[in-house]
Parts: structure tokens; sequence; C-alpha cells
């Protein structure tokens, strides 16, 4: 059963701290990347951060780079985003998702709301 259930997302201060969690079935874990993307009404999905199944490097777009933080627990086949000093433009529908090898989203999960307000 192939499936990615997000949790943890709510509303928070600007300048407070969430704490996103993804549930990961673990066949999904053989894909290149796991990542976390965000999505607005009106405009383009972002990459938010990701980070390599077998090494553990990790990416993270600009817009987040030093407030968030993504790791991966490989026996309990989660993934987190650590979301620290939030503002309101980091309001969002934040999905989990695996990268294949030709560097495109093939799976994704329903998303959890993050609001910052």
């Amino acid at each position: 059963h192939v499936q990615l259930v997000e949790s943890g997302g709510g509303l928070v201060q600007p300048g407070g701290s969430l704490t996103l969690s993804c549930e990961v079935s673990p066949i999904l874990r053989a894909n290149y990347c796991m990542a976390w993307f965000r999505k607005t009404p009106g405009k383009e999905r972002e990459g938010v951060a990701r980070i390599a199944t077998g090494s553990g490097n990790t990416y993270y777009a600009d817009s987040v780079k030093g407030r968030f933080t993504i790791s991966q627990d490989n026996a309990k086949n989660t993934l987190s985003l650590q979301m620290n000093s939030l503002k309101s433009e980091d309001t969002a529908l934040y999905y989990c998702a695996t990268v294949d090898e030709t560097d495109a989203y093939n799976y994704w999960g329903q998303g959890t709301q993050v609001t910052v307000s």
C-alpha cells in the first residue's frame, strides 16, 4: 500500500514554530529523495526542502534556509520538517512527497495546512 500521510499543521503566530510529520510507506523510501513542497492558491508549487534517502544530504529553498530543517527517521519510516521563525508568507498547504531519479515529484500526500497569522 503506497501512501504518505502528513500531520502537524495548524495556526501559529509570526515568529513561532511548528513541526510537520509524514508517515511514509516503506516501499516509497526506495525513491531518490524525500521532500516537502507547499502550495498557495494562485501561486506556483514551491519546493521547500528535500533529503536524499541514501546519503541524507539536504537541500533547502532560499526562502526557508536557516529556518526549516528536514529530517528522516528510517526506523519509523517518517519524514519531518521543523519550521522555526515562521513568517506570514510561509502560510500554505504543505505536502510530503517523494522525488524520483528524473527529479520529479512522483507521490505526495493530502497536505497539511500551515497558517501563520
